[in-house]
């Protein structure tokens, strides 16, 4: 393949906006006792594993806590360089209690194995750990409640590089309230972390064309990571 060229990133809903007057949370999820940079990959294992009964037993939206199966927390690499952020877990999700197993997680799959890693050397999480009624756009109450578990799971994971898939995730993550167009192609900050933002692997089944911008937004993380991409 002809250097710069897009890589073929093989074949449900397009990125929602996220709606304005999210609300402060109500409280923080358990501390650290020490810096999170100093944990061990045993230390943050447990952190996450205390972090994870908690949100388990969250009950803060009622809707979502009502017709759930069970949460889901995320999975993955616990001392990654790199984590990958979505929106909310679907139906196969909350089934599975696993983030993106579904179609969307399969292109996902295929995503990072192009970029030539494997899903357990990242960490794969949701701003959401409940699944939307109809696969809905969260709401701001929604994403309000569930703000310091996902900012907690960053804490103590402390990734160098962060990717944001689609615009909840993005505009949540970063407070902004621009689109994903305008938010890709450039690196952003978040406590440290360089953040890079692409479209939802699920826009991506309903948009193929817009594959190579995720590829190429893939391209520069990649490059920032030093690691080198094969191009044919």
């Amino acid at each position: 393949m002809p250097e710069g060229a897009p890589r073929e990133l093989p074949r449900v809903a397009a990125p929602a906006r996220l709606a304005e007057g999210v609300k402060p949370h109500v409280r923080p999820a358990a501390a650290l006792t020490c810096p999170a940079e100093s944990l061990t990959t045993d230390q943050r294992i447990s952190a996450l594993s205390v972090l994870r009964k908690e949100v388990a037993l969250c009950r803060r939206c009622a809707e979502l806590a009502e017709t759930r199966t069970q949460t889901v927390f995320g999975t993955g690499n616990p001392h990654p360089r790199l984590c990958f952020l979505g929106e909310a877990p679907g139906a196969d999700e909350d089934r599975q209690g696993e983030p993106f197993v579904g179609a969307a997680g399969q292109l996902l799959n295929k995503i990072i194995a192009a970029c030539t890693l494997k899903r357990e050397d990242v960490f794969i999480l949701n701003v959401l750990k409940c699944r939307p009624p109809g696969n809905r756009t969260p709401l701001p109450d929604e994403i309000a409640n569930c703000r310091t578990f996902f900012e907690r799971q960053l804490e103590i994971l402390q990734p160098e590089f962060i990717c944001c898939l689609g615009a909840v995730a993005a505009q949540t993550l970063l407070r902004s309230t621009r689109p994903v167009g305008q938010l890709r192609g450039k690196f952003h900050d978040y406590r440290g972390s360089r953040v890079v933002v692409t479209y939802h692997p699920s826009y991506l089944l309903r948009a193929p064309e817009m594959k190579r911008h995720t590829w190429d937004d893939m391209k520069m993380l990649m490059q920032a990571m030093g690691i080198t991409i094969p191009t044919s």
